[in-house]
Order: structure tokens, then sequence, then C-alpha cells
């Protein structure tokens, strides 16, 4: 563990590079999964670079810098030349020329927020960026620094890094954007390392760890457990682009294997894409005896997708009891609660009727029609964990489902800019003045001290009194339904203005086919969540191919899939919906 005390990230680095300027932080592997490294004393020096520059075009003011890279040793080396020069970072995905139209409002929706007057990038990113930058911000053109050939890249010296104090505004994490525009989430060096710590605890990270990831590395999982907590513990940890594994999925299973990383997670979805991907021969090439733990969170974690892709590679030497479901937010800079290193999962059946219509944790009797919820461990020392009425802040029982609210070191200073929405959101108190604590938005109960996740507060599709989970209803079409895209589709709730209530649209990815492929995946939807969920839908929309809004690290984003459906922006390929209360057509799913 890295001695507590008045440490920021930048004296975190300098001291790991005066220790073992040697050894290795990091590895990249690129498309053709060949490997850079770089060193701890590398990393600094080119950061020490980095900090030159920035602290002679922002003339020593703290306004935060903008980070534009393509995963890989560039970008480290623009994230701690900003931790090391005191400019706060604000990490983004770079604009992909192929899809720039879905790229480039969240990036320019970013820069406006921060009023970013430096932005750190690549000579190659950077001409993209010049003229766009010009026209996007009404002739206010923020400065470009390409890292690569910084001003000063020689001069390394220890005068660039001034002393940083662990209050000072580290990062501005952006969420990710799944229920709503993103926000900058303001992160100090001190919260940092906090949760850097609480990681290394839960995780049970020793000198013979080693990490391997391909999470996006600009927030929470990515960036948090993917290169601050490797730097923290000591350990190396290799890494690989998100692009990478989204076009050949076992590319990462074959990193694990190849550089013998015994911690590792995604999100749910990537389990299942491997699956679906691997073949015999796949499988028969793998060692992936070494992985100590595989964390899944970000997103729900189900336990058939963990019972599936231990079945699939356990003849690779993966060990379901590896399986680490956790749960945190970016709020909370990362890490909330875990279980115990090779402990295995758990999971609960409870009754669906309770769940929905009372809110309760019941077990689900043997003709009762139940939900699946796994655990996802308990909080660590220093954090306090709070089932709460989201409406009138009374703190509940176990086993009775509320708004998840969390008291942590790790717990964020509020929203850049945003005074009102922080005080809302991290500022909350209960009925007898207990606090403040962060309201998550997340909906759970606590179980024997350990939390189960029921769903998000601001996704949930209310009918007729029922409080149903999204996910739940794209479970129930995944696991029925041909023809559509598994972890691409969208359920959330429009409101019917003539009846004043909710009704249901469900939203899919479809393959290429005709108009019969399409009118049966259409009518099988409609089929599974009439009779799994007794909910039938209002309409039911399939769509081409990679046009689910999605954020960075994979989460499809409802309420954008809900306004493209309002406004009439899907790119159809069928739709059906219910006849309305005066007319008897009913609009029947067509090819397009």
């Amino acid at each position: 563990m890295f001695p507590a005390g008045d440490h920021s990230l930048a004296s975190l680095l300098r001291e790991r590079a005066q220790r073992q300027p040697d050894v290795v932080a990091y590895r990249f592997v690129g498309e053709d999964e060949s490997a850079e490294e770089i060193t701890y004393g590398e990393l600094h020096r080119r950061a020490l670079a980095v900090s030159a520059s920035l602290l002679e075009a922002t003339r020593g003011r703290p306004d935060p810098a903008l980070l534009l890279f393509a995963p890989g040793l560039d970008y480290l080396a623009g994230l701690f030349g900003c931790f090391c020069s005191g400019v706060p970072a604000v990490p983004a995905f770079p604009p992909d020329p192929a899809r720039l139209t879905r790229t480039l409002p969240r990036l320019a929706a970013i820069i406006r927020d921060t009023g970013s007057d430096v932005v750190l990038t690549t000579s190659d990113i950077a001409p993209l960026m010049t003229d766009w930058l010009a026209t996007t911000l009404d002739g206010r053109a923020p400065r470009l620094i390409t890292t690569d050939a910084p001003a000063g890249a020689d001069a390394g010296a220890e005068g660039a890094s001034p002393a940083i104090p662990p209050d000072r505004l580290a990062l501005l994490q952006y969420t990710s954007g799944s229920t709503a525009l993103p926000r900058g989430v303001m992160l100090s060096h001190a919260q940092l390392l906090a949760n850097c710590r609480e990681i290394e605890r839960g995780f049970g990270i020793h000198p013979g760890s080693s990490g391997g990831l391909w999470l996006p590395p600009y927030h929470d999982m990515g960036l948090i457990g993917g290169l601050l907590t490797p730097l923290y513990a000591g350990i190396p940890v290799t890494l690989m682009s998100p692009v990478t594994f989204l076009r050949r999925p076992l590319s990462w299973l074959r990193m694990l294997s190849r550089y013998g990383a015994t911690i590792t997670g995604a999100p749910n979805f990537a389990y299942d894409l491997c699956v679906r991907r691997a073949t015999d021969d796949d499988v028969a090439g793998l060692d992936l005896s070494g992985v100590e733990l595989s964390f899944t969170g970000a997103e729900p974690v189900r336990p058939e997708t963990m019972a599936r892709f231990t079945e699939r590679f356990g003849p690779s030497g993966f060990r379901g009891e590896s399986f680490y479901p956790c749960y945190g937010l970016a709020e909370a800079t990362l890490f909330v609660t875990g279980g115990k290193p090779l402990d295995g999962w758990r999971s609960v059946e409870v009754a669906r009727d309770a769940l929905e219509t009372q809110g309760t944790a019941a077990p689900a009797g043997p003709a009762q029609s139940s939900r699946s919820l796994v655990g996802c461990g308990h909080p660590g020392p220093g954090t306090r964990l709070l089932i709460a009425d989201p409406d009138t802040r009374e703190p509940l029982a176990d086993g009775t489902v509320g708004e998840i609210w969390v008291d942590s070191p790790g717990v964020a200073n509020g929203y850049w800019r945003r005074p009102q929405e922080s005080a809302e959101t991290f500022g909350a108190t209960t009925v007898t003045g207990d606090g403040p604590y962060l309201r998550t938005g997340d909906l759970g109960f606590v179980r024997s001290g350990e939390l189960f996740v029921a769903g998000r507060l601001k996704d949930l599709v209310i009918v007729n009194g029922r409080n149903l989970d999204p996910v739940d209803i794209e479970r129930v079409c995944e696991a029925g339904v041909p023809g559509i895209r598994r972890n691409c589709g969208a359920a959330f709730a429009v409101e019917d203005t003539a009846g004043g209530t909710e009704r249901l649209v469900v939203v899919y990815e479809a393959d290429a086919g005709d108009e019969e492929r399409y009118r049966a995946a259409v009518d099988g939807i409609r089929r599974s969540v009439s009779r799994e969920l007794s909910v039938p839908p209002h309409a039911v929309v399939l769509t081409a191919p990679r046009s689910i809004p999605k954020t960075s690290s994979g989460k499809v984003q409802r309420w954008l899939a809900r306004r493209a459906y309002l406004a009439g922006e899907l790119q159809e390929l069928a739709r059906w919906q219910a006849p309305t209360r005066n007319s008897n057509r009913t609009d029947e799913g067509t090819g397009r």
C-alpha cells in the first residue's frame, strides 16, 4: 500500500519514478496485438515535459484542460502532465471521424461546460480539431498543445512540477450520460487516492498482481480502476483500446493469457460478447488460470452471463469464483461496494410482483414469477451505505427497496458549475438530519449487509402502478426473441397525453432481413413482454444495427433513444404500435 498522508497523484508518480525508475508501469497492446511499454521513470519525464507546456500556456491559472487522445501512452503523458502541473484534467473520448455526428455534440457540450482554453492532443488529431473548434465555439478557439512533440520536451525539470496540495481539483470526470446530459464530477487528488486505496483493499491486490483491461480510459472504471489504482498499488497493467476489443473481443482474453494478468473486468455485455464470438480453437489456445479477479459492473450484472462465460472458458482455466460483482459510480469516484476475492458471487430470487408493486424483496415462492438479482458485496471501512425512501428521506429496513445513498472519502465535491444540482445530489440528509449523503439515483436493498441493485430511479417504467426496471424488460426480449441484437435495445416509457398515463415502448436493433423476419421479431417482443411481465407494449420498433445510442463504455442511453423515438429520428426497419383510443387501426410492422 502506498503511504497515506499529504500526497497528490503528482507526488505518487514522482516517488514511483525515484524508487523504481526502470520498472514497467504500463503496457499498451495495439490493433495488431503488439505492445509498447513505459516505465515509471519515462512516464514521469514525459509528464514533466507536458506539465512545462501547460504551465506556460495557462500562466499558472488552474483552469481545466481538455484531453483528446486515442487510448495509449500519449494519453498517459497528457493525463499525468495535468496532475504534475496542478491543472485539472478533463479526459474525453476523441472524435471518431467515421461517426462525427454522434461524437462531436457530446464533446462540444463538455467544452462549453468546462470553458477550457487549452486542449491537449496529438499531432494526428489536431488538424481535425482546429477548424471544428473555431466554428463550434463562436470564435473562441482553445489553444491546442500536441504532446507527442510538446514545447520544452527536453525540459523534464523538477521545477516543472509545483507542489500540489491533496485537496486541489485534479479531475473533472464527466458522467457517461446514460440517463442525462454529461456533468463534470469534481474530484480532488485526495478523493482519487482514497478510492484507489479502497479498490486495492477490495480487490486484494498483492505484489504479484497485474492488470489487463480494455476499458475506455476516460472515466471511472477505465480511468480510476485501470490507470490510477495500478499506479497507487505499484503493479503493472496491460491496456488495450476499446475499439480493438469491440472489433475482436477475443483479443482481450488473448491479452490476459499472454501477459498473465491476474485482475481484469468489464461490463456485463463484454462477457456475453466473448461467449458468442469464441470458437473451440480460441478456447483451446487460452490460459486464463492466472485470473484471480474479474470484476463486473457499470451495468446490471446478470447471473446467466457469468454462468455462460464460466462454462465456455472453464476449459481455458477460468474459475467462476473469480467473478467479482461490484457497485460504484462516477460521483463516488468509482468504487463503493464489492465482495471478497475468489469468494464467488451470490444471487437471490425475489418475487417480481412484490418488488414491482410493494418495493419489497420478498423471496419468491415455487409458483411465483421471480427476478434474479446479484449481490454487489459490502461497503468497505469508512463508507456508509443507506437505503432511503427517495420521497420521505426515511431510512428503510433490510429487504426494502429504496434509493442507495453513500457517504465515503471518495464522494466528490459536486458537479462543475452546477451548485443547485450539486446540493441536491451531494447534500442529502435523512428526516433526522443524518448526512450529508450522495444520492445515487440507483434503487436497491440490503440483505445481511450486502447490497443488491434493483434498477435506476430515473429509468423506471411505471405502468398500472407497477415499477418496471427496463433492464428486466430487455432481458425478457433477449432471452426469447431471435433476430434482435443483444445489449442493443432500450425499453422506456412515453406519456399518453390523452389518458395521463405511461406507455411502454421497446426499441431494438435488428440484423438485416426481410419483412417477414422483422414481423416475427416484433411479434416475438410483444408476446414475450406480455407473457412474462403482464405488460403489453404500446409500441415496438426495430432499428438498424449500431443506431441505438450508447456511452463510450457501451451502456445504452435510454433517454437518447426515447428522445429519438419521440422526434421520429430512429433509423426504423419496422414498427408496430397499438391502436389509439379513437381508431381501430393498428400500425403493423413493415420493412423499410
